[in-house]
């Protein structure tokens, strides 16, 4: 089928639910090549805790955003949106279809609405506002933000700190309620002209923890282990960012003797359970994604296609 050349599908849905699978399926029947939407597979090194595709994915489906950075490096999710759109680009160049795919919210965020550009902390501002929580109460704070910028103020608790004093700091530096640079925040993709299509898997709870635990085994059985202390003894800082990954994090808790190997397995099947539930929640509320079951293939392809035919 021929494909309008400004579209671009994004697939999401929680950590084990296929998406990889699906992804590469799809790019298969549909003439795409994948654009990684994981904040942790930029990170060159750090391959079997974030199930980064096999090399043989990778050859028979172009993969983008995947070992990109170094592990000390920063990379952000204005970063992500910028490099996202630009592989976008030269992905319908070549008449392919761009089929973003990955779990990381904040990244998904960043490309399909955009992110508040600015302005930055001001730490002096910032100080003066928690003096002043200190000392007449955050309910104060509260009600001044109800008087500059009310629409905000109705959509987070009056007992939100960290976004009450954030809010004010940019009226104080702009004049302008935060609410209102929010409308004014526009996609990346929109600027570029991209027609987005939006499709998030899902799974029955019981079978998707079920993935979660084989994958977190497999994990393990295949070396994250090794994984670790080879990038240790690399001269990668416990402190950097990808070592704070789920399976990292519980290697280096084993290591440290704070815990036993099955601890660490089990830990991590926890945590990863946990984190899939946040993925879920997030992604439910973020507009326009069409969900499908996992396994109903035919259904979620005959979507994309009457979508890239319009």
């Amino acid at each position: 089928m021929e494909i309008r050349t400004r579209k671009i599908l994004t697939l999401v849905g929680p950590t084990a639910v296929g998406k990889s699978e699906i992804a590469l399926w799809l790019a298969r029947e549909l003439a795409g090549e994948i654009i990684s939407c994981d904040s942790m597979q930029v990170y060159r090194g750090f391959n079997l805790g974030t199930d980064k595709p096999s090399p043989e994915a990778r050859q028979a489906i172009p993969h983008h955003l995947i070992d990109i950075v170094e592990p000390e490096e920063q990379f952000s999710a204005a970063d992500f949106a910028r490099l996202a759109v630009a592989a976008a680009e030269e992905i319908v160049g070549r008449g392919h279809l761009p089929l973003v795919v990955g779990g990381t919210g904040l990244y998904h965020k960043a490309l399909v609405e955009g992110l508040f550009p600015g302005p930055g902390r001001d730490p002096a501002l910032r100080k003066k506002l928690k003096q002043e929580a200190a000392q007449s109460g955050l309910e104060a704070l509260y009600e001044r933000l109800k008087q500059v910028d009310p629409e905000y103020a109705k959509k987070i608790a009056p007992s939100d700190s960290i976004r009450i004093i954030r809010a004010l700091e940019v009226y104080l530096l702009t004049g302008i309620p935060l609410s209102e640079h929010f409308r004014k925040t526009r996609s990346p993709l929109e600027e570029k002209s991209f027609n987005l299509i939006q499709i998030g898997l899902k799974l029955e709870r019981k079978e998707l923890y079920g993935r979660i635990e084989a994958r977190v085994e497999r994990m393990f059985a295949s070396g994250l282990m090794e994984e670790v202390k080879s990038l240790l003894a690399r001269g990668v800082p416990e402190t950097a960012t990808p070592f704070k990954g789920l399976g990292y994090r519980q290697v280096l808790q084993y290591l440290h003797e704070e815990i036993s190997l099955p601890e660490a397995v089990e830990l991590t099947k926890l945590e990863t359970r946990h984190f899939a539930k946040r993925q879920l929640t997030w992604f439910k509320k973020s507009p326009g994604i069409t969900w499908f079951d996992a396994h109903d293939r035919l259904e979620l392809k005959k979507f994309v296609e009457e979508n890239l035919s319009r």
